[in-house]
């Protein structure tokens, strides 16, 4: 029993020893949870935003703002907007709203993708408060499944974002690390060769990779849910290739010094967590509270995810990413020079 009182003093010792692995272990998931349980703590009404089109003027049951409540009693603040049924149909396709109702004489349509759970939830609130305000209402149900207003049509895109970011951090920076704390690089420095060409075999490995895998993705959306390029080839490409430099960037700068596990797995987590909540992957970023949104839109995933969105969903050619593909560029380009010049090789 004292031989094991002794071992696990010395483990205790060695973990507290290295204030790195305190914060990635201790401080950051209550960091996290702090972060998280600002941005979706719901005090008070929930607001969501509701596209009206047809008949003008709109009805006054369906315009500004009104609090409805759910079954529960919770209260949801819907704010009415009056568009065209193209700019609806743009919303739907961007994430920014998930249903717009049409007044068609006396009758309300709902249009929203079914299998959208968010959807289904605000259109039961609305058909619940309305009918609760005029009970003579005729309402029906505009089932959307047209390319570009589905969920699926917003997921995927944002899952190739997520698989881009996903490998570059684990098959580069990970790698990196691993290699590292096994003592391999300690070889490779005694050969005549430059870090900078050693961390670009890692880059051009990725991009062949991460090609792979997302044209796997692609292929099989496009056979089973139908889901295709409707923009530039040649814009998905140059998105595809900015994404993968600047996250080859970021795991590199990353995994510049780290020789620990502990940290290694802070650091990841650090990387890939925020970015695959906060960056609209599953969801709309718009749910967030306003202040955040604008710092949201700055982070390389949301750029990324956003600009292969507007490539599959909008039509959008290579004028319309060339500013996302410009930031993704220079944030990998900064993190390269920046990992390059800190690296050491044990």
């Amino acid at each position: 029993m004292k031989s094991l009182y002794q071992l696990i003093l010395s483990v205790f010792r060695v973990f507290f020893r290295e204030p790195a692995i305190i914060f990635w272990a201790v401080l950051f998931p209550i960091i996290m949870a702090w972060v998280l349980g600002i941005a979706f703590s719901k005090n008070g009404e929930s607001v969501r935003t509701v596209y009206v089109t047809g008949t003008q003027p709109v009805p006054e049951k369906i315009s500004g703002e009104k609090v409805f409540n759910d079954e529960t009693g919770n209260p949801y603040r819907i704010k009415f907007r009056n568009a065209s049924g193209e700019e609806a149909l743009n919303a739907i396709r961007r994430g920014l709203i998930v249903i717009y109702v049409e007044v068609a004489g006396d009758s309300i349509l709902y249009h929203f993708d079914p299998s959208n759970s968010d959807a289904q939830l605000t259109y039961l609130i609305l058909d619940k408060g309305l009918h609760q305000r005029v009970a003579d209402d005729k309402t029906s149900i505009r089932p959307l499944q047209t390319k570009g207003t589905r969920y699926i049509d917003f997921l995927v895109p944002g899952l190739i974002a997520l698989g881009i970011m996903n490998s570059c951090v684990w098959g580069i920076g990970w790698t990196l690390i691993e290699t590292r704390m096994k003592k391999l690089m300690r070889r490779m420095v005694a050969t005549p060769m430059r870090k900078s060409l050693f961390l670009s075999s890692y880059i051009v490995t990725r991009i062949v990779l991460a090609g792979f895998e997302t044209l796997l993705l692609l292929t099989f959306a496009h056979f089973y849910f139908d889901i295709g390029i409707t923009g530039s080839v040649a814009a998905f490409v140059l998105v595809f290739l900015a994404g993968i430099f600047a996250f080859s960037g970021i795991a590199i700068l990353m995994a510049s010094r780290t020789s620990k596990t502990e940290v290694a797995n802070g650091l990841v987590n650090a990387v890939t967590l925020p970015m695959m909540i906060l960056s609209g992957i599953f969801f709309n970023y718009h749910n967030f509270p306003g202040w955040a949104i604008s710092f949201i839109q700055a982070l390389p995933l949301t750029l990324l995810a956003d600009s292969l969105r507007s490539v599959f969903i909008e039509a959008a050619g290579l004028p319309e990413v060339m500013k996302a593909v410009a930031i993704l560029g220079f944030t990998g380009l900064a993190t390269f020079v920046a990992g390059l010049k800190i690296f050491r090789w044990y």
